[in-house]
């Protein structure tokens, strides 16, 4: 055993490439808070997380204040045993998402140092199911684009070998977003996969109504179309929709996934592992899904999903929407339209020290005191 010593925890504030707003919201700001831990023997893992604008100073005050100060003197290696008591160490603020996004800082941390020790990378090490997973795009298609927009972006796309493109519905008129998803349907042709994306904005009846009214578009699944928390309204959608009901990005914690799953309110799994707690209960999602012959489709997070997706055998797409190139030097690999898992040791994700000096907003440190 190698002791962990000394934890670093900075954050970073990071702009959006492009305007990002769907039918709820507006993507100002990602906050990134990033965990370095470092053992005695000299070994370092580096995990991170991130909000889309708020809540980050709250996430690094969870880190700074109470879970990494108990990380100090323990063994890196016992990564369920740490995420475990960890867990239950902020039982009265789980389940919920600034506990679940502290917990995979850590976690992810962890993984990325296990992973280095061993000389493999994630992708190996959590599974080793398939070097490739086909991606899609999401760094077109927001609601506030026009229908024109909209079929550039998507012949764009596909030019560029992408296998398929989301878009964000949710126009205050049915027609207006019929018209949008027909017109790229119409561009693109039936060998492009289109997705859509509701970010939770409707009613049940309104979205019952709404997928109705896209079913002859041939999408390959209707994303977040009701608040998360409505599984009774999922498991109604499920049962009359024609296209895969999507879930999972807003869901905390595996148990929850088992609920949509048992009910069949889903047919798509989103875990996302920043807000699932990281890379340890994220597997078991997955597996979790497996079993219920479903298919994990992750969202955001590319640098570390695509590792994720490649682990299991129900990955099935791997979501292109760049976060960190601003603080990293690695870009993930794109060939004929699939994402390639990164073969270097750890998460596969090469970080920019002096972008990561200069623009870290906050900076925190924990040391072990003999």
């Amino acid at each position: 055993m190698s002791p962990i010593e000394h934890i670093e925890i900075l954050k970073v504030d990071l702009p959006p490439k492009v305007v990002r707003t769907d039918a709820i919201q507006s993507f100002v700001t990602q906050e990134t808070p990033i965990v370095r831990i470092r053992c005695a023997d000299g070994a370092v893992g580096t995990g991170y997380t991130y909000t889309i604008g708020t809540g980050g100073s709250s996430v690094v005050a969870l880190l700074r204040d109470h879970l990494c100060p108990r990380l100090i003197g323990r063994d890196a290696a016992e990564v369920e045993r740490l995420w475990k008591e960890l867990f239950f160490h902020t039982h009265a603020t789980a389940v919920g998402a600034i506990t679940a996004l502290a917990l995979a800082a850590i976690d992810t941390a962890l993984w990325d140092l296990r992973c280095r020790r061993a000389g493999l990378p994630l992708w190996q090490m959590a599974g080793g199911a398939q070097p490739r997973v086909p991606t899609y795009t999401t760094e077109g298609g927001w609601l506030h684009h026009p229908a024109q927009q909209l079929v550039d972006e998507a012949l764009a796309a596909k030019a560029e070998g992408f296998k398929g493109a989301k878009f964000k519905v949710g126009k205050p008129s049915l027609a207006e977003d019929v018209t949008r998803l027909a017109a790229v349907r119409a561009a693109v042709g039936d060998d492009f996969e289109v997705m859509i994306d509701a970010n939770q904005a409707f009613t049940v009846g309104e979205a019952l109504r709404r997928a109705h009214a896209y079913a002859p578009l041939n999408l390959a699944w209707f994303e977040e179309p009701l608040p998360a928390e409505d599984l009774a309204g999922h498991v109604e959608l499920a049962r009359h929709a024609t296209m895969p009901i999507a879930v999972g990005e807003s869901i905390y914690h595996p148990a929850h996934f088992r609920e949509y799953l048992e009910r069949d309110a889903c047919s798509i799994v989103q875990v996302d592992c920043a807000r699932i707690g990281g890379i340890t209960p994220w597997l078991k999602v997955a597996h979790l899904a497996e079993t219920f012959n479903v298919a994990v489709c992750p969202h955001f997070l590319m640098e570390l999903h695509v590792s994720l997706t490649a682990a299991v055998p129900n990955g099935a797409w791997v979501e292109y929407i760049p976060q960190l190139d601003a603080i990293t030097t690695s870009r993930m690999a794109i060939a004929d339209g699939h994402a390639l898992a990164p073969m270097t040791p750890g998460l596969g994700i090469d970080w920019d020290e002096d972008a990561l000096a200069r623009l870290a907003v906050t900076r925190d440190r924990i040391t072990r005191k003999d």
